[in-house]
């Protein structure tokens, strides 16, 4: 059986906090096995605070365009 499909957050220019509600409102409907796969156009360092108080997992990386992509898996 595979994991399900990541869930995939665009943030890119959307002005805050609308980007963090999107991410948080798709972590209520991470199941076991799945990511959130978040793009932003900035470094988004109070949802890093916040996934790491609730002990989720993170990568982030930088894309080509100057972009991020966060990745984040349960705890």
């Amino acid at each position: 059986m595979s994991a399900p499909a990541d869930i995939v957050v665009d943030g890119r220019g959307l002005e805050p906090p609308e980007p963090m509600e999107l991410v948080l409102a798709a972590l209520e409907h991470l199941q076991p096995g799945q990511r959130v796969r978040f793009l932003i156009h900035r470094q988004p360092y109070p949802l890093y605070d916040l996934l790491r108080r609730h002990r989720y997992r993170y990568e982030t990386t930088t894309l080509a365009s100057g972009e991020f992509e966060i990745v984040i898996s349960g705890p």
